[in-house]
């Protein structure tokens, strides 16, 4: 009877330090939860470049060619761009034409295979094994109805703009393309394209790495580009008419 008797206090202590420890566990979970929405909060108010909200990597598809822009396999990425700089170097500054180009290194290409299929039966050494080169047809396939949505796409866009129904957008293509036009008159079309080459293989990478430094800087930046635009589009661009028909409208006024 008494060592019934003093089971009974002995448990009753027991479920109040289980109450209480469950509920300093229930509020430290709750607050651990409330820090944790209090910094994704802080972290989605933070300002991103371009307004992105995944990391760089994802943004570039997450997959071998935001690795390589990344230079995350930096072996892929330096042969890539090596071999980008060779082409300029061969073409820009060597001055070297692209079909003489081709002519030699088949001609380079089927001389060494040639002679070492030939030596091979003096020194019995094996046979050089000539890969089988086919192109498969789904890959190809895709990619030319992929370039086929993205021209329709292009000729559509031309057609919208070309029908005069928005003239503050025919206005900033032709602005656009005149800049463009500008900066080819300056540089021959295989620089551009190296220029561009090297821009992708750095810029990300340095935002990746930087990022933190580059987003408020780019903050401050945009707000200053929004207040700009808003002077130009309250003293220029609201002036100016989205149509033909508005002009009628106004010139019947």
């Amino acid at each position: 009877m008494p060592d019934h008797e003093d089971s009974k206090p002995e448990s009753l202590m027991e479920k109040i330090t289980e109450k209480i420890h469950g509920h300093k566990d229930d509020s430290s979970s709750s607050s651990d939860s409330d820090d944790d929405n209090k910094i994704s909060a802080i972290k989605s108010k933070v300002f991103r470049l371009f307004g992105r909200e995944k990391p760089v990597h994802n943004v570039f598809g997450g997959g071998k060619p935001a690795d390589v822009l990344l230079w995350k396999d930096k072996k892929v990425s330096g042969g890539l761009l090596g071999g980008v700089t060779l082409i300029w170097f061969l073409f820009e500054v060597l001055e070297y034409h692209f079909l003489t180009l081709v002519c030699h290194s088949i001609i380079l290409t089927l001389a060494v295979f040639f002679l070492w299929s030939n030596a091979s039966t003096f020194i019995n050494k094996s046979r050089p094994k000539i890969p089988e080169v086919v192109i498969p047809e789904k890959p190809l396939m895709q990619i030319v109805s992929a370039l086929r949505i993205e021209i329709n796409r292009g000729f559509a866009v031309i057609r919208d703009i070309a029908s005069g129904k928005d003239l503050k957008k025919f206005l900033s293509v032709i602005a656009g393309l005149w800049f463009v036009s500008i900066i080819g008159s300056c540089y021959t079309f295989l620089t551009l394209v190296y220029i561009i080459f090297l821009v992708l293989f750095s810029v990300p990478v340095i935002y990746d790495k930087y990022e933190d430094k580059i987003d408020p800087l780019a903050e401050k930046a945009w707000i200053e580009i929004k207040k700009q635009y808003a002077v130009l589009d309250k003293k220029v661009l609201s002036k100016i008419p989205r149509s033909m028909k508005e002009i009628k409208d106004k010139k019947r006024a």
